[in-house]
């Protein structure tokens, strides 16, 4: 993964080991670790997949594979890309992102990209994603023999998307305070 996971204060792993297992963010303050304690933290840290800057950092590695902005190969790409989709590829036209948006994604940790990769993806006719497709797995195919074009655009596609909903669903979950999460399991516990 391109960026690093930080641990803030008051992200969802921050909370789940402050709340749930009890553990203080500056904890082991001189004091070793034993297997149960580790065993707790990594069990919390494997569970977190739909924390944000996880999503993130996977949604950056997603454009990392395609070619890049400024390169013949990268200006090739992305007039074909334009050209294939239409008015809604410039929602992730690197002209259109707003310069550094990857960096301030990666420092901020915002849902900008995913916004607009969703909103580039809703608007696609099938024609157009089918285009899409053939565009985004061209790019990709040099690298593999074990797979169509095709194919590697369709999974591209459909991780993109799946990606930047997990990166909107965990933005949303941020502001979720214990009491929303105990009135959840009750509400649904009484259902």
């Amino acid at each position: 993964m391109i960026i690093r996971r930080f641990l803030d204060d008051d992200g969802e792993l921050a909370q789940h080991l402050a709340q749930q297992l009890n553990t203080p963010l500056d904890w082991p303050q001189g004091e070793g670790l034993n297997t149960g304690q580790v065993a707790k933290i990594a069990s919390a840290a494997a569970c977190d997949v739909a924390y944000n800057q996880a999503a993130n950092g996977h949604l950056i590695d997603l454009f990392t594979a395609l070619p890049l902005p400024g390169t013949p190969d990268g200006n090739a790409f992305w007039a074909a890309l334009e050209e294939a989709g239409g008015t809604a590829a410039l929602y992730i036209d690197p002209g259109n992102m707003g310069g550094p948006a990857f960096d301030r994604l990666a420092r901020e940790n915002g849902s900008g990209i995913a916004d607009r990769v969703l909103s580039f993806l809703a608007e696609l006719d099938e024609k157009q994603r089918d285009a899409v497709t053939k565009v985004i797995g061209d790019a990709l195919a040099h690298d593999t023999l074990l797979a169509s074009a095709r194919y590697l655009g369709q999974l591209w596609l459909r991780d993109a998307e799946t990606t930047a909903w997990h990166v909107l669903l965990a933005r949303r979950r941020l502001h979720e305070t214990p009491d929303d999460r105990k009135r959840f399991f009750e509400a649904w516990g009484n259902a």
